[in-house]
């Protein structure tokens, strides 16, 4: 029923600091720039996602690489696993609103995973909430662990609707 990748829709991920030095290290937005996602006619979703595609904005060049790179190699893994992917199992629509139901596959790591999406004039939006240890993703830390990123990510989603 329906194709979206980067190129007409957005996945951003949220990323929050913490520890003695938080306020030397920055909340970050990253977006995930190599993804896409099929909808079928019954509505069920599958979503891949390249674990080495996401890309920091808001700070310079230098910092950007760094947080890259932690992301992929440090973090997600990526070489490992390099593709996320989310399948949906349930989707019972109501007007403007739709419970998804599924399963996550992160790091390896496959759980369920649910949320709720929206419909916004040309898009359907939802945000994800997870905690990355659920996935075996130990949240990085750098200075001896005095600046941390918090376990908890916020996943916002933007697609086109169908």
């Amino acid at each position: 029923m329906g194709h979206c990748d980067a190129s007409n829709a957005e996945i951003l991920v949220y990323t929050y600091r913490e520890g003695l030095l938080a306020a030397v290290g920055h909340d970050l937005c990253l977006t995930v720039t190599r993804w896409k996602a099929d909808v079928g006619a019954d509505d069920t979703v599958v979503a891949e996602i390249d674990a080495a595609s996401l890309r920091a904005s808001g700070v310079s060049a230098d910092d950007a690489r760094k947080i890259e790179g932690n992301a992929a190699n440090d973090v997600l893994a990526a070489r490992r696993f390099p593709t996320i992917t989310f399948r949906s199992s349930r989707v019972v629509r109501d007007g403007e609103r739709a419970r998804v139901e599924g399963t996550l596959t992160l790091h390896g790591t496959t759980r369920p995973c649910a949320f709720d999406a929206v419909a916004d004039g040309a898009s359907w939006r939802t945000e994800v909430r997870l905690d990355v240890r659920d996935y075996g993703i130990k949240p990085y830390s750098a200075m001896f662990g005095t600046l941390r990123v918090r376990a908890d990510v916020r996943v916002t989603i933007r697609v086109p609707r169908a």
